[in-house]
């Protein structure tokens, strides 16, 4: 069959890309992921090449070289500089051989030229003539070896990638170019650059095709690719997303979106206007066939495509992300979260170690507390980064007003949704007089329901409190807290109807010992308001013993522990945490029937008995395949 030129292909109707290459690699080699995995073109030339010809067996029609960190900056850190045009040729080669195996039509080969792994001035110190330099060696030898196109990816500064180009078109002014940006879960590049400041930029550009690749999964990159359509109409547009957000499982980086997940979203990119579709980090070979079915599928009915005005006619051009909490509550999904305090110190290993051991047992997400008995601790929004960061586990942020006012507040929440914290539980918090420092200031600018208000209505809208631009809405997923056990449940549900209308996503309850007390507050709750308006997480608090039983039954506001339960833990003698999670997992049974979730609060920091706790659910632990 004919080969036509790469540009007159694109004119014809969508191009179907291959998949990840450096996942593979390190899925298929057990290879660390900071491996020089560009060096296996001449190390391990037939892995590199039988990951290329499964990706054109399984019908991808452009594939990419392995030589996205094949630059000499990044070959440094490996002492392989001196190889790098080397490298970048083997790796044409290899692509070339596994495109002319295809016997039934011709497949394209790109090379691929990623970041440069340092940043240019003024956010680092490299020039813009030593970038220039570094992408000129090696666009030289990829092009010099005989690729189709050119392929720049996963980009985040746009000055950068126009030096790659400018540098591109001084060896071939002719050459296609793909140029991609990569984009975080605020749907900003790293530098803050929206979808629609970066396809304005980029278009002026001397490019052939513009796009978003890596990022997170096919969802979002949906949301972008129509955002840059809307800013671009006239250019043409690539999308290559991630196989889903990245988990760690087994020291193993794994990627939860399936290949039928791809498939129905390759059927939306082609109808959202992109004429390359393929995929990034965690797609494979199974992910392009069924990709490649579902394209060439006529009687396959496409998704609806809602377009991002429908979405969210807000202020900006970057709609609202739901949090992974959000969309599991919305699934009407059973969740799991687990409430951790942070460390006295700003040491937070052993707080990792728990979250690793929640997150094995099965736990969905993890609480963490803002000054619990108002004692000191480390700020809990870095405590709920490092999780996320270091553990692949979403977190819930406790908020409390208390001790806080109306500058402080907003500077926090600000600073937390710049570390990716976006479930917040808004509480009052615990005063300062029962405390480690009694005489610290103890007042507060706004109520809890004045929180939620403030977050949902003015930071969610792009707003302050003041009404003033913050350039960017928040998407923040807001929780309020819920006392099922109040002796007066009129005034409790009045409570909860305020925070409620002030916004309220979802509620967590004080920690319940008799499942009845669900079933007493969601009846009374209806026979006033109907059935509840959000979801509604039950508390569960693994007792340890005789004495913490009586503790918490006789001292702590909002808490009765039935005289049976407590007789339980007292004949259990020195197995009382063993009956403690027993009634737990008894009391997690009942709520899944009547809760959306349950919200476990281990005492004194035995994560272990909170991941028996899960046992009751049957969950499986996360995959190390």
């Amino acid at each position: 069959m004919q080969k036509l030129a790469f540009r007159e292909r694109l004119a014809q109707g969508v191009i179907l890309a291959d998949g990840a290459m450096g996942t593979m690699l390190h899925a298929r080699e057990n290879l660390p992921m900071d491996t020089c995995f560009d060096l296996l073109n001449i190390t391990e030339p037939e892995v590199v090449e039988s990951i290329h010809r499964a990706y054109v067996e399984a019908g991808a029609e452009l594939i990419e070289t392995n030589t996205f960190s094949a630059n000499i900056t990044k070959l440094t850190a490996c002492n392989l500089e001196e190889e790098c045009a080397e490298i970048n040729r083997a790796g044409v080669e290899l692509a070339r051989r596994a495109a002319g195996a295809a016997p039934d039509r011709p497949v394209y080969v790109a090379g691929s030229v990623g970041p440069l792994g340092v940043r240019l001035a003024p956010f680092g110190r490299l020039t813009a003539r030593e970038a220039y330099h570094a992408f000129h060696v090696q666009l030289a030898a990829l092009i010099g070896a005989g690729v189709d196109a050119l392929l720049f990816e996963t980009f985040t500064d746009l000055h950068a990638l126009a030096e790659a180009i400018r540098a591109a078109r001084a060896i071939d002014p002719d050459i296609p170019i793909i140029a991609q940006m990569t984009f975080t879960r605020d749907n900003r590049t790293t530098l803050g650059d929206t979808p629609a400041q970066v396809a304005r930029q980029l278009s002026e550009h001397d490019v052939d095709v513009i796009g978003v690749n890596c990022s997170s999964g096919p969802a979002q990159l949906l949301r972008i690719v129509q955002l840059m359509r809307q800013a671009a109409p006239g250019a043409r547009l690539s999308v290559m997303p991630n196989a889903g957000w990245p988990e760690m499982a087994g020291g193993r980086v794994m990627y939860p979106a399936t290949a039928d997940y791809f498939a129905e979203y390759a059927l939306a990119f082609k109808d959202a206007g992109a004429c390359i579709v393929g995929g990034c980090c965690g797609t494979t070979p199974d992910h392009v066939r069924a990709m490649r079915g579902a394209l060439d599928d006529p009687a396959r009915p496409h998704p609806r495509l809602i377009t991002v005005s429908e979405m969210r006619p807000a202020v900006v051009d970057v709609p609202e992300q739901l949090t992974r909490l959000a969309q599991k509550l919305e699934e009407g999904r059973f969740v799991v979260t687990v409430e951790m305090p942070p460390p006295r110190s700003f040491t937070a290993q052993k707080v990792i170690a728990s979250a690793e051991l929640l997150r094995d047992a099965g736990v969905d997400f993890v609480n963490v507390s803002d000054s619990p008995m108002a004692r000191m601790r480390m700020s809990p929004w870095a405590v709920c980064h490092l999780i996320q960061h270091n553990v692949g586990l979403e977190t819930v942020l406790h908020f409390p007003t208390r001790g806080r006012n109306l500058l402080r507040v907003q500077g926090d929440l600000l600073a937390a949704h710049a570390l990716q914290v976006r479930n917040i539980f808004v509480v009052m918090g615990d005063p300062t007089n029962i405390g480690d420092y009694p005489a610290s200031f103890d007042t507060h600018d706004i109520a809890p329901s004045g929180l939620i208000d403030l977050i949902k209505h003015n930071l969610n809208a792009g707003l302050d409190q003041a009404g003033n631009s913050i350039g960017q809405p928040t998407s923040f997923f807001t929780g309020c807290a819920l006392n099922v056990n109040a002796q007066d449940i009129g005034r409790e549900i009045r409570l909860l109807r305020k925070k409620i209308d002030a916004g309220a996503d979802f509620a967590l309850t004080q920690p319940i010992f008799d499942p009845a007390v669900l079933d007493r507050f969601f009846t009374a709750y209806a026979a006033q308001h109907g059935p509840l308006e959000i979801p509604v997480l039950a508390g569960v608090l693994p007792l340890y013993s005789t004495r913490h039983a009586a503790f918490l039954h006789n001292e702590v506001p909002g808490i009765i522990i039935p005289e049976a339960t407590q007789q339980r833990i007292i004949d259990a003698g020195d197995d009382a945490p063993l009956a403690g999670v027993e009634i737990a997992q008894e009391l997690l049974l009942a709520a899944k029937d009547m809760a959306q979730g349950c919200y476990i609060m281990p005492a004194f920091g035995r994560y272990d008995l909170a991941a028996s706790v899960v046992d009751a659910l049957d969950r499986d632990p996360p995959s190390t395949a």
